[in-house]
């Protein structure tokens, strides 16, 4: 990707994925003289002023009247009042506006912030917060080629990003990357009350479960070949491990993760749906 000229980015809303996206920035080579943060708690700012030496203010229209690019990241719950707020000076200035928000689709977004405005919706995921996110991005037509890189370098400061081609495939992200972490803790939170359950002191079940997680993704990550491929190299016939595969999928493991899955998607859908008629 070609090197791109200095831009100015403002951040509304300075909660935790915030101050990571704004971390990743600048271990990224980013300025922090650079960046604006807008938030109405005080101790939030003074803590970013001081950690980060970002710059920082409670007015979310002196962020925008400064930045080439401005990132949403307040709770979905907010959002419609904290954009309307800010159209005017969103459609004077212009920026790129980034949105991470769940569930708050683009219609939404321009409907509150004019029709015209660029706008990329982003979904990434709470490992962001220690810099191996996973993000898909969608730009709608407004966003030139600059802005998509200039999206694209934000949200890869905390991991991997991704474009998707249509908007709605947001919702099948929300289910497989954004809530995927809650899935993984699960089944780690099931093994560690087994190994318990088994005689394994609750320091021993921990630590072997957390390894065990990390070593299986880092496979997956470096190898080219499919998890089925990989469950079955380490699944001798006959052996422990086939023993618990075949339990897995007698109580329907693959269909219940299946259901899981497309319930999450069914109520991204629903949440896109309920901010449109906000």
């Amino acid at each position: 990707m070609a090197k791109m000229k200095i831009q100015k980015i403002g951040f509304i809303g300075g909660g935790n994925m915030a101050s990571s996206l704004i971390s990743g920035l600048i271990a990224s080579g980013h300025s922090p003289q650079q960046i604006w943060v807008s938030d109405i708690n005080p101790d939030t700012l003074k803590s970013l002023a001081s950690t980060l030496n970002v710059n920082t203010t409670t007015g979310n229209d002196a962020v925008i009247n400064e930045v080439d690019v401005v990132v949403l990241a307040v709770k979905p719950q907010i959002l419609s009042s904290v954009a309307k707020s800010t159209a005017a000076s969103i459609q004077k200035r212009k920026p790129l506006v980034v949105s991470i928000a769940a569930g708050i689709s683009q219609h939404s977004l321009s409907l509150w912030l004019g029709a015209d405005t660029a706008i990329v919706r982003c979904m990434p995921n709470t490992p962001a917060l220690v810099l191996t996110g996973a993000t898909a991005l969608h730009a709608n037509a407004k966003v030139t080629a600059e802005q998509r890189d200039l999206a694209e370098n934000i949200m890869r400061s905390v991991g991997i990003a991704h474009w998707v081609e249509d908007e709605s495939e947001i919702d099948a992200v929300t289910a497989v990357s954004g809530s995927g972490p809650a899935y993984f803790f699960l089944l780690m939170e099931a093994m560690e009350k087994a190994a318990l359950e088994l005689g394994l002191n609750e320091a021993t079940a921990r630590l072997l479960v957390q390894q065990t997680a990390l070593g299986a993704a880092k496979i997956a990550l470096e190898s080219s070949e499919s998890p089925e491929l990989l469950r079955k190299r380490v699944t001798s016939p006959g052996g422990t491990t086939q023993q618990a595969i075949e339990t897995f999928e007698q109580g329907g493991f693959t269909k219940l993760v299946s259901k899981a899955l497309h319930a999450a998607r069914d109520r991204s859908v629903e949440m896109s749906r309920q901010s449109e008629n906000s």
